[in-house]
């Protein structure tokens, strides 16, 4: 609704706009017939400015439709030339008619010093004044039309490209579930011979994650405190399998829980700290999830207790190469995936542009 207000309020500007400009035009012509007649620049006026505004009209209508009835490209240059010309000779010689008719009919139904005396010299002048307004005219129009085709062709471009890069999201979006559904299984698989009420209430806890997950599957950003309800869900499912070998903490800013993530984002992270870290060591350890708004950013980081002694996938792997990827395309020139390996603990840090639904309402409402 406000689109279509604002665009009809810009189409009644354009109108008053063209028409301002027509009758300054003609009050210029106006000066210019008082000088060549001579005549009282009242009747100069009175001659020139109507029928110059009616010429603006019908003319900008007549290059207009004849512009749009002959695009360039799909004529041969000489033939469009030569057709604009023509039109603007008959334009012309149109424009000389309606300025005799009206100077006659204020001559013979006006007031004493209405109408003028139109020389040769006047008329030469006017004729050609018409047919250059007319070649002007269908040069506007024509650039304006080829204008409006590249505004179009790109804007063509850009949808391609956005639903290009949709599809490529929602393709490396959908290796997480089966990858982390086939550790999931394994898990349980493993759990039925030593702990079968864990691998019940792990296969119970697997469900009422996937059933949340497809909530959100459909969305291109959820908040953060979304996403993470998720990782906990995740980490209740892991907890079965892991029991008091895996300790999970938080640290998430309050600003930051309203911050819009890729969905699906931090979890593959939080897998890849219990499968290559906690899971490595027989004493477990600590697995962290932390986020903090840093002026326009969001950082959020996955740190995780390591052996020392055993190398670790520094970079590698389906769930972080996933990620990198999805940040990528996400977020092309802003978003950043960095590791750092220490003695006892890695960890993950996603820099990406701190968004929030009330900054998409501000833009959508601009």
């Amino acid at each position: 609704m406000a689109r279509a207000v604002a665009s009809s309020f810009q189409a009644r500007r354009g109108a008053l706009l063209y028409t301002a400009v027509w009758l300054i035009l003609g009050m210029v012509l106006g000066g210019v017939c008082a000088v060549l007649a001579p005549a009282p620049l009242g009747s100069a006026l009175l001659f020139a400015m109507p029928s110059t505004l009616v010429y603006g009209i019908a003319a900008g209508f007549s290059a207009y439709y004849l512009c749009r009835a002959n695009p360039l490209g799909d004529r041969a240059p000489v033939l469009i030339l030569l057709m604009l010309l023509a039109a603007a000779v008959i334009a012309g010689f149109m424009w000389m008619a309606v300025l005799q008719g009206w100077n006659e009919f204020c001559a013979v139904f006006g007031v004493r010093w209405a109408g003028i005396t139109v020389t040769p010299q006047l008329s030469a002048l006017l004729f050609a004044l018409g047919v250059l307004l007319y070649g002007l005219l269908a040069a506007i129009n024509y650039l304006a039309i080829e204008s409006a085709r590249v505004r179009s062709a790109q804007r063509r471009e850009l949808e391609s490209q956005l639903m290009a890069q949709d599809a490529e999201l929602r393709m490396l979006r959908t290796q997480i579930d089966p990858h982390f559904l086939f550790n999931s299984l394994n898990s349980i698989s493993a759990l039925t011979s030593q702990d079968p009420q864990g691998a019940r209430e792990m296969t119970l806890r697997l469900a009422g994650f996937f059933r949340r997950s497809l909530g959100l599957a459909a969305r291109r950003k959820v908040t953060l405190a979304q996403e993470m309800d998720l990782i906990r869900d995740f980490l209740a499912i892991e907890k079965v399998r892991f029991g008091d070998r895996l300790i999970a903490e938080e640290a998430l800013e309050k600003g930051a829980l309203d911050c819009l993530v890729p969905p699906m984002i931090i979890q593959p992270l939080v897998e890849n700290a219990i499968k290559h870290g906690v899971g490595q060591l027989t004493e477990g350890g600590l697995v962290l999830v932390a986020a903090w708004r840093d002026g326009p950013w969001l950082r959020i980081t996955v740190s995780n207790a390591v052996d020392a002694d055993t190398p670790h996938a520094e970079g590698g792997g389906i769930g972080l190469a996933n990620v990198r990827q999805r940040l990528a395309r996400a977020y092309p020139r802003e978003g950043s995936v960095e590791w750092k390996r220490e003695a006892q603990s890695f960890a993950v840090e996603l820099r990406l542009p701190a968004e929030t639904t009330d900054n998409n309402n501000d833009q959508d409402g601009a």
